[in-house]
């Protein structure tokens, strides 16, 4: 078994696609497909179904993916470490970060550290809050950026930020008028969220309880899995949604969406690392910036 089979094993495990993990990793289809195969025979066992033109991971391929992980972030450690001695002539880092601070607040700092170090190869993966938090945990990222709180005493908990989440609703509707809202407003409402995981969800439901608004009881018409979708959805109906101000600021000025009077509470924006791994070279300069232009 090689790290090659293994990276291959991942992508097409994350991706569930064969075609796309080739495509991502520059590899034929035929490559990858090859290599899946290779592995499941030379240790006898099925690490995907096969169900008509789509693949789903077997109870053993599920099982697998876990360590083929962790023995990736361990190569990619012990790569790191060898990189370092040449004084970042070389190396990586790679990020995972939720939506909202991948799309709003990193992309300054990331073009900074890549006009620093052009050297280091730099990834960022955006997902939520939870998917980012597994990343740290299972070794697949450096260093990872989230909004809102987090469970997870395993994990170093950094806050470098803070962020506004507001209330929108499009311009027709009744609550762009400025009214004041009260706890039965808010459940009689229709909305759109963001999924289940998120960061702005979770901050979202935490304020309503700390209000007094029963969070089982919201009608949650739609969540989807980005603030873009999140945004258009709110333009096109009758809906409310809470949502970064970032997301919306410009939305909100030119009249396409309209802010209605419930404040919530600001939120943090957090970077999460393993306190256990080794801190690379590249990790620490990138916090070294980051803590500069706080």
């Amino acid at each position: 078994m090689t790290l090659d089979q293994l990276r291959i094993f991942v992508e097409v495990a994350q991706r569930q696609h064969l075609t796309q993990a080739a495509s991502a990793l520059f590899l034929s289809p035929s490559a990858v497909s090859s290599s899946i195969k290779a592995l499941e025979e030379r240790y006898g066992t099925a690490l995907f179904h096969r169900i008509g033109r789509r693949i789903e991971l077997s109870d053993a391929g599920l099982i697998f993916l876990i360590e083929a992980q962790r023995t990736l972030a361990s190569a990619r450690a012990a790569e790191n470490t060898l990189s370092e001695l040449g004084q970042m002539r070389r190396g990586t880092l790679a990020i995972h970060a939720s939506q909202t601070i991948a799309s709003y607040w990193l992309p300054r700092l990331l073009v900074q550290f890549s006009q620093t170090y052009p050297a280091i190869d730099l990834t960022l993966e955006v997902g939520n809050t939870d998917s980012v938090a597994q990343a740290i945990l299972l070794g697949g990222a450096d260093l990872g950026f989230i909004e809102g709180d987090i469970d997870e005493p395993s994990l170093a908990i950094e806050a470098v930020g803070e962020d506004q989440l507001v209330v929108v609703v499009a311009p027709d509707h009744p609550w762009s008028a400025g009214v004041p809202l009260a706890a039965a407003d808010l459940v009689q409402a229709q909305w759109i969220l963001r999924e289940t995981g998120s960061g702005t969800r979770s901050a979202f439901e935490k304020a309503l309880s700390d209000m007094g608004v029963p969070v089982a009881a919201m009608q949650v018409a739609l969540s989807l899995p980005s603030n873009e979708a999140v945004r258009s959805a709110v333009m096109a109906g009758p809906f409310a949604t809470a949502i970064s101000e970032l997301v919306v600021a410009s939305h909100v000025q030119a009249g396409l969406l309209a802010r209605a009077a419930l404040v919530l509470p600001a939120r943090g924006f957090s970077m999460l690392r393993h306190p256990e791994r080794h801190r690379s070279r590249a990790a620490l300069a990138f916090e070294e910036l980051m803590n500069t232009k706080k």
